[in-house]
């Protein structure tokens, strides 16, 4: 939501001295608040941000902005406006007229337009400000790009395009770094449309000729095939493929100021990424430095029945960490209610013949299973939904377990495997004996 000034914010949401001045600061973010609910006070509709514990916050930042909230002497206007981009969930921004009235058609009841034409898109920026006082920047985009970053050892100058999801670019030479916008998802036109167009806003803002490219290890993703045509445009090598959580302990290296010289132990915690082995790992545990990377250990992995319509419902993929950890589907249980008898039989016969069940280390998708185990959240609408709601679930109970649920091992030839099996049933007994979910 834009609020129309700190006053207001404070009004809806809790607001610290450092969350005060990261929102009022020059790049003017979005900044993850904590909702405000006290009784009788002004409260946002439960449908923004729903089932979080937590509203997105940002103040005007164009002049367009507060002439929405109107003027000195204007008639009172609104002090709060939900604000969303202009774009369909996962697309670029849009930011051609006759372009918003094809691509936005049924989503917007008015149309406001200008004769300047926006060179550059960049998407809104997203912070939380921890404990400590410091910033998380959760995206970097609009007040943070291209503004270099400081790298802590000297690169070839190389363009690196990423991954197919939340895609942003970044151009690197020497001790600098500078990343492109945020893009979205590559899953169509308009969004390699959008990649091309910032690549070349980036190289000429930069003076940047790239060397080298580099792109996500995925074979399938569309960021490798762009990668492997800007290196034959460019009259490059191959292109240089990067293990996903590999680049994710890398980039937390550099943000940390570490020259590589000693490896480290590094954990990636995600929804999905393309492991050595071709599966889909997402739960693991590096030795590494910049130079490369072995896999020591992992969360054990299960079955995704159907890929990615599983993500879409964390109903199944409960009942598929159930299967792999040999427990029963109990009736009573609340994964088990979701499904209908149909789907229960399909998804049954599915995981045992192994038909479209890739393996999954991801620990995103076991959040997502006990967020249906716990009865929090069964059919995904956006993305991450299981996981938020069982985040703000945790939030509500955290003064009343101190109890963590255990993991195992499995210690043989190979990685160490981390079973969430013990967990399970922990969990399991926790909702026999009647434990709520908050």
């Amino acid at each position: 939501v834009m609020c129309a000034d700190p006053a207001t914010t404070e009004q809806i949401a809790d607001l610290t001295e450092a969350e005060r001045t990261a929102l009022t600061g020059p790049r003017r973010p979005i900044v993850l608040l904590r909702r405000r609910t006290r009784p009788g006070g002004p409260r946002i509709a439960d449908e923004v941000c729903p089932g979080s514990p937590h509203i997105g916050v940002l103040l005007p930042y164009t002049p367009v902005h507060t002439l929405l909230f109107g003027l000195p002497g204007d008639p009172p206007g609104p002090r709060v406006l939900v604000m969303t981009s202009g774009n369909r969930s996962g697309e670029p921004i849009v930011t051609d007229d006759e372009d918003a009235l094809t691509r936005l058609a049924g989503l917007a009841d008015a149309w406001l337009a200008h004769d300047r034409p926006i060179a550059s898109p960049c998407d809104d920026s997203l912070l939380r400000v921890r404990p400590d006082g410091t910033e998380q920047v959760l995206r970097r985009s609009r007040g943070h790009v291209p503004r270099p970053l400081r790298l802590p050892v000297p690169v070839r100058p190389a363009l690196a395009v990423g991954g197919d999801l939340k895609n942003a670019l970044c151009v690197g030479d020497g001790e600098h770094a500078w990343f492109g916008p945020h893009i979205g998802d590559l899953g169509d036109l308009a969004g390699l449309e959008a990649a091309g167009r910032a690549e070349r806003h980036l190289l000429r803002l930069t003076g940047v000729t790239p060397t080298l490219v580099a792109a996500d290890r995925h074979p399938g993703y569309h960021s490798a095939r762009l990668a492997r045509r800007r290196a034959d445009e460019l009259s490059l090598p191959e292109p240089v493929s990067v293990q996903h959580h590999h680049a994710h302990i890398a980039s937390a290296m550099a943000e940390h100021g570490l020259d590589g010289a000693r490896p480290v132990i590094g954990v990636a915690f995600d929804g999905t990424g393309y492991g050595d082995d071709g599966t889909v790992w997402g739960g693991e545990f590096l030795l590494a430095d910049y130079a490369g990377h072995r896999r020591f250990a992992h969360l054990a992995p299960a079955p995704l029945p159907g890929g990615d319509a599983a993500v879409a419902n964390p109903c199944r993929l409960a009942l598929a960490r159930l299967w792999a950890a040999g427990l029963d589907w109990d009736p009573r249980l609340p994964s088990v209610a979701a499904c209908s008898p149909e789907e229960l039989g399909v998804l049954r016969r599915q995981l045992e013949r192994g038909l479209a069940c890739v393996p999954t280390s991801s620990m995103g998708r076991l959040f997502d299973a006990v967020a249906s185990l716990t009865g929090v959240c069964h059919r995904a609408h956006y993305e991450a939904q299981a996981a938020l709601e069982l985040e703000a679930a945790a939030g509500e109970a955290r003064e009343a377990d101190t109890v963590a649920y255990p993991f195992g091992y499995t210690d043989g030839p190979g990685p160490l495997r981390c079973d969430p099996a013990p967990l399970l049933r922990a969990l399991l007994a926790d909702r026999r004996r009647g434990t709520p979910a908050p």
